[in-house]
């Protein structure tokens, strides 16, 4: 009985509702207990933040390893990646400190001296950087690539045996031949047009540019300008050109299609396709071959074929000679239009000094005289000048950022002295 009375007892209660235990609910999300965020996906979740490109998300990323640094002081991993970071976003100093902090406490930490020969390029200071590569080379002696950093300090200090020396150690090891060869070329300061032909890592580039031509007595001056977006490839390039001329008070737009191709040993071509207005101060159409051999040791011949259309079509042609000493490269090329008579010729030497002993920076001084296209980049006009002269400075401040500043002057055949001054800007990626 006594065993019977409390079932019943709890039966009848249950039955009336009275006393009754309700099932507890689950709690929500708002009110589970939170779940730590471990160090691994702490620090994945702030380098997802520091890769990301994004200036607002790298800043969240530099907090996340600073509290993660003043949890773990002098954490290595956190010191490469906030150093790494800093790099990144132009913070040098910051990343120096940073990355010198890791390579002093752990002097065998391959990838710190990777990011510290990276920071010493990417701040101009080429030397350091080819020591820094050193020590990542010496510590990972079968791989490729430590040279192939090292190869690129040295070529940008201008040291471009040695440059040439790692390129081909790097081979050695492994490394795909064509990009070997495309380095051991860019070391060599060989080609007069290193953005065209020499991808040398990156796929594509951007150039802007605007050039300003103002003339003695009242001719009004003139405007050109143009945006190139150039895809690099193994063997060349393919640019797409859009080209505004102001001239006369009349503006025109055309575009236009320039493209380099490496053909067999020591020989590339280029070959130019532009379609313009029906009327106006550019052509209707043009197109242009140009075909490069290098012979010998360090000569370089050229010849080509210009076609401009505009009321009546006029074609140039062309032939040239280069010459490469050490940092310096030499041209001359004269060039014939057929016409009345036994036609008129045009003749032009440029003088290259590729001064700091890479293919990307370099002092340009021109001169010509004659009938030709060549002043002129987007063969907007035939001009036919007693006497020209052009000075420029091609310069990368930065691996991918470049701008190339000129001056000219001429004393046109028509009696106007011309005066050009022009600027572009580059972007590569």
């Amino acid at each position: 009985m006594s065993l019977l009375f409390p079932s019943v007892l709890q039966a009848a209660l249950l039955a009336s509702g009275a006393g009754a235990m309700p099932t507890p609910e689950p709690p929500s999300a708002q009110d589970a207990a939170p779940v730590a965020e471990g160090y691994e996906a702490r620090l994945l979740r702030a380098r997802d933040l520091a890769t990301s490109g994004d200036p607002v998300q790298r800043e969240q990323a530099l907090a996340l390893y600073g509290d993660m640094l003043q949890a773990s002081p002098g954490n290595s991993d956190v010191l490469l990646a906030r150093g790494r970071t800093y790099a990144w976003m132009g913070r040098h100093a910051e990343a120096e400190a940073d990355l010198r902090a890791v390579t002093d406490a752990k002097p065998g930490h391959a990838d710190a001296w990777s990011a510290l020969g990276d920071l010493y390029l990417w701040s101009d200071r080429p030397l350091l950087a080819v020591e820094a590569y050193g020590h990542w080379a010496a510590l990972a002696p079968e791989a490729p690539e430590p040279l192939i950093a090292r190869g690129r300090a040295h070529r940008a200090a201008g040291q471009m045996e040695a440059a040439r020396v790692d390129f081909a150690a790097a081979g050695a090891r492994g490394a795909d031949p064509a990009q070997v060869a495309s380095l051991r070329d860019s070391a060599t300061a060989r080609l007069a047009t290193p953005d065209a032909m020499l991808a040398d890592g990156y796929t594509w580039s951007l150039r802007a540019g605007i050039d300003r031509t103002t003339f003695s007595g009242d001719r009004a001056g003139w405007t050109d300008s143009g945006l190139t977006l150039r895809r690099q490839f193994e063997r060349g390039s393919l640019g797409l050109e859009l080209l505004n001329a102001d001239h006369f008070g009349r503006s025109n737009s055309a575009w236009a299609l320039d493209g380099y191709v490496s053909l067999w040993a020591r020989a590339y071509a280029n070959v130019r396709y532009h379609y313009g207005p029906s009327s106006g101060v550019l052509p209707r159409q043009s197109w242009r071959t140009e075909l490069f051999q290098g012979v010998g040791s360090g000569w370089e011949l050229s010849a080509s074929i210009d076609h401009l259309r505009f009321s009546t079509d006029t074609e140039f042609y062309g032939v040239g000679v280069g010459r490469y000493v050490g940092n310096w490269y030499l041209r001359y090329k004269l060039q014939h239009v057929p016409g009345v008579s036994s036609g008129s010729w045009s003749h032009r030497v440029v003088v290259r000094n590729y001064y700091r002993g890479n293919a990307d920076d370099y002092l340009e001084v021109s001169g010509s005289n004659g009938r030709s296209s060549d002043l002129d980049r987007s063969g907007a006009l035939v001009r036919n000048s007693d006497a020209s002269l052009g000075v420029s400075w091609t310069r990368y401040f930065r691996p991918n950022w470049g701008f190339k500043l000129g001056v000219g002057y001429s004393n046109d055949a028509d009696g106007f002295d011309e005066r050009q001054l022009s600027l572009a800007l580059y972007r590569r990626w």
